[in-house]
């Protein structure tokens, strides 16, 4: 709902109008005695009432068990607030930049704009630790996690066509070190960033897309299209990096439209863990005292009057 208040499990507020309709229906349709009246021959009711052993009935009881009804839901809901330290759990979550340095990319004449897009990438993670890798026909860790953005900025406009000496693209092995890094740094919920052109793809790269997915782990992909490629390089894959993107649970998007991943990259700590799981540690559940209230207008239930 916003960056500090959610709710954990909004589908319980589906539960209020259907609470509503009945209290309409238990307002406008039964009777004051609890529909005693329809239970009980009109003769034996005349003789009780005029024995003074029926008492008008009220509906107010009706009305304290909507309240609590509606109290109950409420807290079910899981009406929540951002924990004041979950800054401190920075350290489960964590960003891998892998950027794709093969030919085709290299000499595609778009790699600056792909670096400026690796630097904005580690901006939008905030205080998240952020480890780069440089690939193509192998995969190495050029810049370990930290979250000295000065140094990863040196580190990303030093990268070139010349930085990974073997030939070829082979995303596969990127992110098979992604996961070793993720794994490594004992991060529970880390979002690694593909840039490439999408050459290489293949059932490989799929699996470790979905290991990274199993893991607890997101992929994103960015496209960098090539306008001045050489004849002989393989044409820019928009399609399979979308798909790839959707098996390892992440948003795709490309060098002109990066805005899906910058967003997903972006979310607060608090949100990337909930998403991982681990709800308890970002988030304090108020649900439980909502629902506790519930007990006030349960108690006025058994209140005897005079």
């Amino acid at each position: 709902m916003t960056e500090a208040f959610t709710l954990l499990r909004p589908w319980w507020l589906l539960a209020l109008p259907l609470l509503g309709l009945l209290a309409w229906r238990a307002a406008h349709r039964s009777a004051p005695l609890g529909d005693w009246v329809r239970a009980v021959e009109p003769h034996l009711m005349a003789a009780l009432a005029a024995r003074g052993a029926v008492r008008p009935g009220r509906r107010v009881g009706q009305g304290l068990l909507v309240v609590a009804s509606a109290l109950v839901a409420l807290g079910l809901a899981g009406p929540a607030r951002e924990r004041r330290d979950v800054a401190g759990f920075r350290n489960l979550d964590a960003t891998v930049i892998a950027l794709d340095l093969s030919r085709s990319v290299a000499e595609g004449g778009r790699l600056g704009e792909a670096r400026a897009l690796a630097q904005a990438l580690a901006e939008a993670a905030g205080t998240r630790a952020v480890a780069v890798i440089a690939y193509a026909g192998d995969a190495y860790l050029v810049a370990t996690p930290t979250t000295d953005r000065d140094s990863l900025s040196t580190i990303l406009f030093a990268l070139d066509g010349a930085t990974v000496p073997d030939r070829g693209s082979h995303p596969a092995r990127a992110l098979a070190l992604a996961r070793r890094t993720l794994a490594e740094g004992a991060v529970v919920t880390g979002d690694v960033v593909l840039v490439s052109d999408g050459g290489g793809l293949g059932a490989a790269t799929s699996r470790e897309a979905a290991a990274l997915r199993e893991e607890g782990h997101r992929l994103h992909t960015v496209l960098v299209p090539g306008p001045a490629l050489p004849p002989e390089a393989p044409r820019p894959d928009s399609s399979g990096l979308s798909r790839l993107a959707t098996l390892g649970g992440g948003s795709a998007g490309s060098l002109d439209a990066p805005g899906p991943v910058l967003a997903a990259i972006s979310e607060t700590v608090a949100r990337h863990l909930a998403d991982g799981g681990y709800t308890v540690l970002a988030w304090q559940d108020l649900g439980r005292w909502l629902a506790g209230l519930a007990l006030l207008p349960v108690l006025l239930l058994f209140r005897r009057s005079a």
